[in-house]
């Protein structure tokens, strides 16, 4: 059997497998006074049940670097347990390019773009705002822009979508797209602008989205409840910022695992996968 072909079925059946094991993680907000301190944490938590199907997946291009183009027949019990993952990945796909697609849906004012984010204002919801208000959604606005954010939402739903069917991966992005929004009202505010300015630009977007499209883009809104915690955030005095904690350590331990897990593969790959497949 092609190599590729097996290596399909395996991460279909292996990686599926771990993302089914660890979707169920649970899913809270994480705690902290700092909105920046708070995004990373939720960012991370995100992101933890994804690593060990990631390690797997390095482990099993490891394998597949070093075996002969015609590898071992996989078995038909196999093939019929890839397909779920299978049906799980091209819906993570399909709603990843309908979100990459419908980007620029009206907006009061957001950012769009992968590859280029930048700020767009719709001309009927700037009529309403007064010009603090004005300058502080730019201001929240080119916060998104320098962290890239529409792309991270983009991925961040993409990997959400292969935790699927468990409800704890939805409740996980939006608690990231929640601290996400905390998290650049804090940096606007400490480039200058006033909480009250920016809650009175989120008050007339909230107006603007009620009668208007759904956002598929990085913008100042949420559901109702936020929002209202989100405003009497922003009329508190604004706190220090804090320490953003070990968040490079934390990039370099899941890098250097992935690496490990591909040496692994590369190493004693054949042996395993060869083992697996007689089992199964």
């Amino acid at each position: 059997m092609d190599r590729e072909l097996v290596l399909a079925v395996l991460v279909a059946v292996l990686c599926g497998g771990a993302l089914v094991a660890a979707g169920w993680w649970p899913a809270r907000m994480p705690i902290a006074t700092c909105g920046r301190v708070l995004e990373r944490r939720a960012w991370r938590r995100l992101w933890l049940p994804l690593v060990p199907a990631a390690l797997l997946f390095a482990a099993l291009c490891g394998w597949a670097s070093g075996e002969p183009a015609a590898a071992e027949r996989v078995p038909t019990a196999l093939l019929v347990g890839a397909l779920p993952f299978g049906a799980v990945v091209l819906r993570a796909v399909w709603r990843a390019g309908r979100s990459a697609t419908s980007a620029h849906a009206e907006v009061a004012v957001g950012t769009v773009g992968l590859v280029r984010p930048r700020i767009i204002i719709s001309p009927r919801a700037a009529m309403g705002l007064d010009a603090g208000a004005l300058a502080a959604a730019v201001a929240h606005e080119r916060a998104h822009m320098r962290h890239r954010d529409p792309l991270r939402l983009w991925l961040a739903q993409l990997g959400s979508d292969l935790c699927y069917p468990w409800p704890q991966a939805a409740v996980r992005f939006r608690c990231w797209r929640q601290a996400l929004e905390l998290a650049r009202d804090e940096e606007a505010r400490f480039s200058g602008i006033p909480g009250p300015d920016l809650a009175a630009a989120i008050l007339a977007s909230l107006k603007f989205h009620r009668a208007g499209a759904p956002v598929r883009a990085a913008s100042m809104v949420g559901d109702a409840t936020f929002v209202k915690d989100r405003i009497a955030r922003l009329m508190q005095p604004l706190e220090p910022a804090e320490s953003h904690g070990k968040s490079a350590a934390w990039v370099l331990g899941v890098g250097l695992a992935v690496v490990l897990a591909l040496l692994f593969g590369t190493a004693f790959g054949e042996r395993v996968v060869r083992s697996f497949l007689l089992v199964a």
